[in-house]
Formats: C-alpha cells, sequence, structure tokens
C-alpha cells in the first residue's frame, strides 16, 4: 500500500502536525518521517480518534471531569464552613482585643461569652466523637452528655445565633470591600453602596482574569511546543549546513590547497632573496661610508701580501709534510734511531758542559 493513501504531504501532514501537537507528546514528525511510516501515521489518527486532547481516552476523561465536579461541590463546602469558623474565631479575637481598652456593653459580652460557650462546647464534642465507636474510654471518662450539659440556655443561644448572623454579614462586607480595594485601589474613595454593587461583579471580573490567566499559560505552553518543534528542525538544518561545509571544504579547499602552499613558497622565496639583497646593499652601503679609495687601496695591499705569506708558508708546510711521510716509511726503526740520536746528542751537550765547566776552573 502506498504512503500516500495514509497521509498526504500536504493536507494529511498537517492534521497529523495537530494530532501530535495536542493529543500526543511532542513527536517532532516531519515530512519524511511521515512519508517512511504511513503505517504510524495511520496509527496516530487512528488513536486520536479515541482519546482528548489531554491524551486520557474518553471514557476516563468522562469519569475524571465528573469526578472532579464532585471534588469541586464539596470543595465549596468545605470552604463555606471553614470561612464561617474563621470569622467567627476572628470575631472572638477582636472582642478579647476590645476589653483590654474599652468597655463593652453586658449584651456585648452576654453574646460573646455565649458564642465562645458554644463553638468550644461544639469543638470538645466533635473530638469525643460518638460513644459506641470508641474502643478505648476517653479522656478524664467525658461523655458527650456530659459536654451538652454545659451548653448555654436555648433561649440565650436563639439570641446569639440571631445576632451572630448580622455580625457575621458585616464581618464578610468588610472583608469584600477589603478584597476590592486591594484588587481595584481606586475604589478605596468610593460610597459603600457604590463599593457593595462592585463587589457583586467582583467574582465575574476574578474569574475573567483567572480564565485570561489559564488561557495565557495555555498559550504559552503551546508556544513552548512549537519552540521545541522549530529547536529540533532548527539542528536538523544545522547539521545539513555543517556537512555542506564539510563538503565544500574536502572538495573544493583541499583541492586549491597544494597550489596555493606552492605559491606561498614561491613568495616567500622571492621575499628572502629580496633581503638578502637589502641586507647586502646596506652591507655595502655601510662600507662606502666607512672606509675611503684610499683605505681600500692599503688594506687590499695589505691583504695580497698576507695571502703571498700564507701561501709561502703552506709550500713549506708541504715540504715539511713529504720530508716527514719519507721518515714514516721507515716505521719503528727509525723511531729507535731518533732516540738514540737523540740521547747521544744530550750526552754530546753534557759533556761539552763539562768540558767548559773544567776550563772554567783551570783558568
Amino acid at each position: 500500500m502506498a504512503s500516500g493513501d495514509f497521509c498526504s504531504p500536504g493536507e494529511g501532514m498537517e492534521i497529523l502536525q495537530q494530532v501530535c501537537g495536542k493529543q500526543f507528546p511532542p513527536c517532532n514528525l516531519s515530512e519524511e518521517d511521515l512519508l517512511q511510516h504511513p503505517y504510524f501515521s495511520k496509527l496516530l489518527l487512528s488513536l486520536s480518534q479515541h482519546v482528548d486532547e489531554s491524551g486520557l481516552s474518553l471514557t476516563l476523561a468522562t469519569e475524571q471531569a465528573q469526578a472532579w465536579k464532585e471534588v469541586r461541590l464539596h470543595k465549596t463546602a468545605w470552604l463555606r464552613s471553614e470561612i464561617l469558623q474563621r470569622v467567627i474565631q476572628e470575631l472572638l479575637v477582636d472582642y478579647y482585643v476590645k476589653t483590654q481598652g474599652t468597655n463593652l456593653t453586658s449584651e456585648d459580652k452576654k453574646f460573646h461569652e455565649t458564642l465562645e460557650q458554644r463553638l468550644l462546647v461544639t469543638e470538645l464534642t466533635q473530638l469525643l466523637g460518638p460513644s459506641q465507636e470508641r474502643e478505648t474510654p476517653s479522656l478524664l471518662g467525658l461523655e458527650k452528655a456530659d459536654l451538652l450539659e454545659l451548653m448555654p440556655p436555648s433561649e440565650d443561644f436563639a439570641w446569639m445565633r440571631a445576632r451572630l448572623q448580622l455580625e457575621v454579614e458585616e464581618q464578610l462586607k468588610r472583608k469584600c470591600f477589603t478584597l476590592l480595594c486591594y484588587h481595584d485601589p481606586s475604589s478605596d474613595a468610593d460610597s459603600e453602596n457604590l463599593k457593595a454593587a462592585k463587589v457583586w461583579k467582583l467574582a465575574e471580573a476574578l474569574a475573567d482574569e483567572k480564565q485570561q490567566c489559564q488561557d495565557a499559560k495555555t498559550q504559552q505552553e503551546e508556544q513552548l511546543v512549537l519552540l521545541e518543534k522549530k529547536s529540533a528542525t532548527y539542528s536538523q538544518v544545522l547539521l545539513r549546513c555543517l556537512a555542506l561545509l564539510q563538503r565544500l571544504l574536502q572538495e573544493h579547499r583541499l583541492k586549491t590547497q597544494s597550489e596555493l602552499h606552492r605559491t606561498n613558497a614561491q613568495y616567500l622565496e622571492v621575499k628572502c632573496s629580496a633581503m638578502i639583497l637589502k641586507m647586502r646593499m646596506e652591507e655595502l652601503k655601510i662600507l662606502s661610508d666607512t672606509y675611503t679609495a684610499e683605505k681600500v687601496e692599503a688594506h687590499r695591499l695589505i691583504r695580497d701580501r698576507l695571502e703571498g705569506a700564507i701561501r709561502l708558508q703552506e709550500q713549506d708546510m708541504e715540504k715539511s709534510q713529504q720530508v716527514l711521510n719519507t721518515y714514516e716509511v721507515l716505521g719503528e726503526e727509525f723511531d729507535r734511531l731518533v732516540k738514540e740520536y737523540t740521547q747521544l746528542k744530550q750526552a754530546t751537550e753534557n759533556k761539552r758542559w763539562a768540558l767548559q765547566e773544567f776550563s772554567r776552573a783551570y783558568r
């Protein structure tokens, strides 16, 4: 089966590149790869029909979306209870701060004390848990019924609960205004009604900004994938360029290298000859400036006489060498005669000296 049946160099390759970029890890497939591996291209197209953009199967993607939906619902419920818990704790902290510097009314004291008592008993009850689930006795032998006896009266609890709703709403309003001023500092000088109107749109504005950030992040990831593909393509093109440069060096530069070396050698030879001639010219110029014609003639006569004396010495040395060679022919006998002659000559000299001494004595 021909490769064109699975993906053409135009449309098919573009579809495959989109599939590899969104639904699979970056494959860096080029047109040559697609044409050389048609069955692999067909496999990629088949897989793209059963997976989503994250690479999961369609069934798992649906289950994952449902699971995330349930997680968001539980997260929202937990955040609501957590926010309410923290707001109540902040109310109690503010109450203790105010008691240090200002005088509170009896209603304020009653409200905060009832709230604190109710909150403390509830937390301790939750820590104890159901009695039937405990395998070991609780600390100090306390039971849930013992803690419920410490609850404030129902009338006080109903009065505290009605006021608590107003206090929580006021606390949340202050926090919303603080968040609004942080998001839009220009809203700090607005009236309370205008701030309340802006707060209603704050959640939508934050959601839009979050979506913009997510879109920018997605675009950045796509740009990174595209950058990796371009980097791979750039590396391949760079390798081809290096191969072409190597080929050019081998086919052109190396062929003319010997001729270039020969030309350089000729140039250096001519340059060396020119330098020698220049040095000789400088030498002659120095000699001409140093010696006059009379001095040169006198030096020539002296040199001729010295050369004549050298020739005479060489002639005498040659004659002496010939005589010496003649004596050397005699060998060891000649050496023995020379030694005897030397001894006789020395004895004669000694006797002549002794005779001279005797002659002086008799005078």
